[in-house]
């Protein structure tokens, strides 16, 4: 069985960081010590001055497969994952076809166990017509349920209010949302083209998808969440007065309700339009600097339960179309976790916060079994990051399929050194290792 030693990393784990050994044995953690001898039979890592992380859980990507493979792929896109350290993902259910139903599903998982380098697992996707597709899924086989409030990519906006409750009502996984009101979001648009035709200025989209739009939304899912008893997430916030939804009264395993914000929304701000246009054009949008602060704060103070990246790519020639025409969405899953590491050598959040909303919060809220953690006999999922080497984003380095990054000319006062899944080095220092692909994530299913 294949040993690694990595010897005298400081680890961040669990609220604290301390000097350690980890020895991996296979695709597991067999140890972790305050110092372990080396064998012969070990390959020994020499991680002093170096800091170990458990692997980020990114519980919201679009990969893109099928259907829309000219953006992106699974293949192409775990990889850009883990030179990231980003070791497992959860994937959208907004591809053609649909992760609507059973066969679909099936089909992404094939797909996913030939060409993924992470670890993987996939959100069904919810419509006005497939409630039964919701009712008899296996919820061993999905990590939750996802529901697009607001139009996205795809066809998927569920606006019909009857289904909407009985969806809450009748299923106990988790039902992740995307929340924004279509009617508000509609009205808007009107008005600025009627002003601007398709040519609208950039500058307006956070005014279309506006916070009111947002609040509506978030504030009508968790209304319902709170009637049905249902286990709601809502992905990506994006305004201040939607943190006020959301308490930090008990521990993330007790709630019922909680909330996630994105890489963009805490690094940009609608100042920043004038010069990324549409390549920081998401939904929902990315909104004032005060917006940001409080995105931040509620972060920091665990009204906000978790970190992703909300990772969803497309071509430069589509992002350079008149506003009407440039789809919303970015690539993040390389350059997040270093945009982060950054943001924390300024004092923005802790290496120990940081790990628990990206790496043990994803975790316990989709109960994914026996990963999140730096613990004895957890997979090895591990990231090694340098936090006094830089790292500049050129076109040159960037793995997406689709070419190109938000954060391109930015450089980041953080290195990933290395990236282990499963136990397997698949990352190391610029170069992908392609050693093994990821597994399947399995899900603890007993309590619901």
């Amino acid at each position: 069985m294949r040993e690694i030693l990595i010897k005298d990393a400081t680890l961040v784990n669990e609220g604290k960081i301390i000097q350690k050994d980890l020895l991996i044995k296979g695709e597991t953690i067999a140890s972790i010590c305050d110092s372990i001898s080396p064998s012969s039979s070990m390959e020994v890592i020499d991680a002093k001055g170096l800091h170990l992380l458990p692997g980020w859980i990114d519980d919201q990507v679009h990969f893109r497969e099928p259907g829309l493979t000219h953006k992106a792929t699974i293949a192409s896109e775990s990889r850009a994952a883990v030179a990231g350290g980003i070791t497992s993902f959860l994937e959208m259910p907004n591809t053609i076809p649909q992760t609507t139903d059973s066969n679909a599903l099936l089909d992404k998982h094939a797909i996913a166990e030939k060409s993924s380098i992470a670890n993987f697992g996939f959100l069904f996707g919810g419509t006005n017509e497939n409630l039964k597709d919701i009712i008899k899924i296996d919820d061993t086989k999905v990590a939750g349920i996802k529901l697009f409030l607001g139009s996205s990519t795809g066809k998927m906006l569920v606006d019909d209010e009857k289904v909407l409750e009985e969806i809450f009502s009748k299923t106990t996984l988790p039902i992740a949302v995307h929340c924004e009101d279509e009617s508000t979001i509609k009205n808007n648009l009107s008005k600025y083209r009627k002003k601007y035709g398709d040519n609208i200025p950039i500058e307006k989209h956070s005014k279309i998808r506006s916070e009111d739009a947002c609040y509506l939304s978030s504030s009508k899912a968790i209304a319902m969440a709170k009637k049905t008893g249902a286990r709601l997430h809502v992905f990506h916030l994006s305004t201040a007065k939607e943190t006020h939804l959301f308490s930090n009264n008990k521990p993330l395993v007790s709630k019922q309700i909680t909330a996630e914000v994105c890489v963009h929304h805490l690094y940009f701000s609608e100042d920043d339009y004038k010069e990324k246009g549409n390549l920081i054009k998401w939904n929902p949008a990315v909104k004032k600097e005060s917006d940001r602060d409080e995105l931040w704060k509620a972060l920091n103070d665990n009204r906000i339960d978790i970190l992703a990246t909300d990772h969803a790519p497309h071509t430069l020639e589509e992002k350079q179309n008149l506003y009407t025409s440039a789809p919303s969405g970015g690539p993040l899953v390389q350059h997040a976790l270093i945009a982060l590491l950054t943001q924390a050598k300024k004092g923005k959040i802790t290496l120990e916060k940081l790990v628990e909303k990206a790496c043990h919060n994803p975790a316990i809220l989709f109960r994914i079994q026996n990963r999140g953690y730096l613990r004895e006999g957890y997979f090895a999922d591990l990231v090694l990051v340098d936090l006094n080497k830089k790292t500049i984003v050129t076109k040159e380095n960037i793995l997406y399929k689709c070419g190109w990054s938000p954060f391109e000319g930015t450089t980041f006062d953080a290195y990933i050194e290395k990236t282990f899944v499963n136990g397997n080095l698949v990352y190391d220092q610029g170069e992908i290792i392609e050693s093994s692909l990821g597994r399947k994530l399995t899900f603890d299913r007993k309590k619901l």
